[in-house]
């Protein structure tokens, strides 16, 4: 056993025995000794390892593994385990994980991975985003294991692991360091093979000397070697993963077109006969390269706001141990805090998890939950959201959930399931692209013949123009590019975008469905007019109705508390459950609530007259009525605008409520909403939508996604008004994370204009394959231009995608 151990630490990584990489900083803590390892795809399986008490795995080992194709086997094994299994099996017997995916290049490798996985018995789902090389999974835990997942992805030649944010990171900079590597690689081939090729082409009719032009091309060999072995890699590589699993991916025709046009100049200069195209292939990857490498970093914006989100939670926490004995904080890891444990938020630091503030006030800036860019105040006894930045006063918090459990914390896991799986549009680009690869290999080879019968010399440079001018690079970054930009931008404005169809079916809705309360509505009494029927002035008897209700909870409580102009203080509350409060201030005695109560001391009785959807609230003291209060669930300010604009769209607007048609209606006519029906259950709702469906209407549905659930899963397309605790329990494809109704219209004005750009890139991508194909099947295309227009064509694309992260708002 030791000399195992020993060997391993002489070989490198501990878990597998393959090198570490110089300056690797991945280790774990084995047996209390910290142990190399060469890779995140081994710290996260030697962690789980270790985590789930399995150390006896390398105490016991006989051997390490013979390579990589032995170790890995292994190693997935021990996740079948039941101690590990049992982390992604639900109670309903499925499993479902997050992994993350080590090797993406495109989004060909995307459907490599998806078609794999898709032959793996008792696999339910699986999608794998491009943008954040996330792959999201769940099985039948009777029928398949998550060793049988994690091999599926390995055996076409791609890593898979637990994700984790961190190692996650990593492994994205590491990827892109490494590419920027090949690129620059590349580029200095290209450089290089271009002094020697100038020459040549500038000598017009008085040629090189015919030593001079042998050497030039045998420099120009030896400088392109590095370019295709190590450069091009990636690419090489991809197709031989294709054709293993017998499908032609993108990389295939890339990777027969450099190989042909390399063999071919490689053989002339062996031979001293025929024409070279060194220049071509070192600028043809150098493109290539360029135009991932672009791609990538769009991935990467991209994926920006979640990363952000996850390192948004601090690591640490100020725990108030003895708290309120004393007020010392001593600070400890995050992680380590419980519900219930009293913390210290200082301004300038993110609160590490949900609680209640128990001492101070402050603003917070929640533009990360919500997109709100304006700090909001925070007193005691409201409730402060975990990720939301103090920024001005220290306040004391008791925590109500754990960090794990916090609004960020949720809000991220919203986030990593959100934009797995693909829309009809992107679907049907990938099959386009999957056929007309192999359209393509076959019209390469029959223009091959073609020209190899009408002019010899020059069928093998037309065939290899052919090849590579139409790699459908383009058409497959066409959509996945754009969907990403937008649904990244959106989250920005506090637009959660969960399912992969909500930007194309929300750009053809025909009707929009509105809930009210909480919708269109505030959802809380507010305080609309002050009557007075006393001696005593509006900031009087506000203050008198502050100091009674103190102590409510009651929401109509609360609308009056806010309503306050002065402070007082009340004595002797006694609360008579559905009447109201009575008690003392200054020596005197009052009464806050219905007429019937307040009529008990003020005697006689109260001028009334609310109208419909109004509560009435009275004040009174002895002998003596003072003021009527009116109160009523106020319409939002930004709900007349939103829904003008849906209306001014041609799209037809209902107000479906539960509360009574008469208030309903009021509503709806304050908002110009022409069809409104109260007084409906849920499931009323539902037919209700289920109905205009049936007449071919495409509908979006706006609610509070909670208790609308289940017309928000009937609906098209769907938003919920989501913040804090709802997050988790929305069942709506989208969540307006800001609670405000005109964060509709940003999404709307993303869906117009992504749906713009989709079919800017595919009409683009199908443009040029129509014009560059046949030219260059006539010969009228150089490899070397075919090279420059191809890479051009995915760089445009790509380009034009990130035009939507600089959308306005509305």
């Amino acid at each position: 056993m030791s000399a195992v151990m020993n060997q391993a630490t002489e070989a490198g990584c501990f878990h597998c025995g393959l090198p570490v990489p110089a300056g690797s900083r991945w280790q774990v803590a084995i047996d209390g000794v910290d142990r190399a390892m060469c890779c995140p795809g081994c710290e996260a399986v030697a962690q789980a390892i270790v985590d789930n008490h399995l150390s006896d795995y390398y105490r016991n080992r006989q051997q390490l593994p013979q390579g990589v194709a032995d170790a890995v086997p292994d190693a997935l094994k021990l996740y079948d385990t039941p101690e590990l299994a049992g982390r992604f099996t639900g109670a309903d017997g499925d499993g479902e994980a997050t992994l993350s995916i080590e090797g993406i290049r495109c989004s060909a490798c995307v459907w490599l991975i998806e078609k794999r996985l898709s032959q793996v018995p008792g696999l339910r789902a699986a999608n794998l985003n491009v943008a954040t090389e996330k792959l999201q999974v769940t099985w039948d835990a009777a029928r398949c294991k998550p060793s049988d997942i994690l091999q599926a992805v390995r055996e076409v030649g791609y890593a898979a692991y637990p994700f984790d944010p961190i190692q996650h990171g990593e492994l994205l900079r590491k990827n892109e360091r490494k590419l920027f590597k090949r690129l620059f690689v590349a580029g200095l081939s290209m450089m290089q093979v271009m002094m020697y090729a100038v020459p040549v082409y500038l000598a017009g009719e008085e040629p090189i000397e015919p030593d001079m032009e042998l050497l030039m091309r045998w420099a120009s060999l030896l400088l392109t070697v590095p370019a295709i072995l190590y450069s091009a890699e990636p690419f090489f590589r991809g197709a031989w993963a294709d054709l293993r699993q017998r499908v032609l991916g993108m990389d295939v025709p890339v990777a027969i077109g450099l190989a042909a046009a390399f063999i071919g100049s490689a053989w002339a200069t062996f031979v001293n006969r025929g024409d070279v195209y060194f220049d071509t292939v070192t600028m043809f990857v150098f493109l290539l390269l360029c135009s991932r490498y672009l791609e990538l970093v769009a991935r990467r914006r991209a994926a920006g706001s979640l990363e952000t989100m996850q390192h948004a939670l601090p690591d640490s926490a100020w725990l108030m141990k003895d708290y309120p004995a004393s007020t010392e904080a001593a600070l400890v890891a995050a992680v380590q805090l419980r519900a219930g444990d009293v913390i210290l938020v200082k301004p300038g630091e993110a609160i590490p998890a949900d609680g209640q503030v128990l001492d101070g006030a402050t603003t917070v800036d929640l533009s990360l939950l919500t997109g709100e860019s304006t700090p909001q105040a925070l007193r005691a006894g409201e409730l402060a959201a975990g990720g939301a930045v103090n920024v001005s006063a220290p306040v004391t918090l008791r925590v109500e959930k754990v960090a794990k459990d916090s609004t960020l914390s949720s809000l991220i896991r919203l986030i990593e399931r959100a934009g797995q799986g693909k829309p009809k549009i992107a679907q049907w680009a990938d099959r386009v692209a999957a056929w007309f690869v192999a359209a393509l290999l076959l019209f390469a080879l029959g223009v091959f013949v073609f020209w190899s019968w009408h002019d010899p010399v020059r069928a093998w440079p037309i065939a290899i123009a052919v090849l590579v001018v139409s790699c459908p690079c383009a058409l497959s970054l066409a959509t996945p590019s754009a969907l990403a930009a937008a649904t990244d931008h959106l989250l920005k404005l506090g637009v959660l975008v969960m399912q992969p169809h909500v930007l194309e079916t929300l750009h053809r809705a025909t009707h929009m469905v509105f809930d009210k309360t909480g919708t269109l509505t505030e959802g809380r009494p507010e305080l609309q007019s002050v009557a007075l029927l006393g001696e005593c002035d509006e900031p009087r008897v506000r203050a008198l109705a502050a100091a009674l209700e103190a102590g409510s909870a009651h929401p109509i409580a609360h609308a009056l508390g806010g309503s306050a102009h002065g402070a007082m203080s009340a004595d002797g509350l006694a609360f008579v459950q559905g009447q109201g409060v009575e008690g003392r201030i200054e020596g005197k005695l009052y009464r806050i609530g219905n007429a019937g109560f307040v009529a008990g001391i003020a005697g006689g009785s109260a001028r009334a007259g609310a109208a419909d959807g109004v509560t009435e609230v009275f004040l009174g003291t002895e002998g003596q009525w003072l003021a009527r209060f009116e109160l009523a669930d106020a319409v939002k300010p930004d709900a007349r605008r939103v829904i003008d604009w849906c209306k001014a769209r041609g799209k037809q607007v209902v107000l479906l409520s539960g509360d009574a048609p008469a208030i309903v209606g009021q509503v709806a006519a304050g908002l110009g909403i022409g069809e409104a029906k109260g007084g409906m259950l849920p499931h009323q709702k539902m037919e209700f939508v289920q109905a205009l469906q049936r007449d071919g209407a495409v509908v979006a549905m706006v609610g509070d996604g909670i208790n609308d659930a289940a017309v928000l899963r009937a609906a098209d397309v769907s938003f919920a008004m989501g913040s804090g605790a709802a997050l988790a329990q929305s069942h709506a494809d989208a969540v307006l994370l800001s609670g405000s109704i005109a964060s509709l219209l940003d999404a709307a004005q993303a869906a117009t204009r992504c749906m713009q750009v989709i079919r800017q890139n595919l009409w683009w991508a199908s443009l040029y394959n129509l014009v560059a194909i046949p030219a260059a099947a006539f010969g009228m295309i150089t490899p070397w231009m075919a090279g420059v227009g191809m890479s051009a064509s995915s760089a445009l694309v790509v380009l034009n995608a990130l035009r939507l992260q600089r959308l306005t708002r509305n």
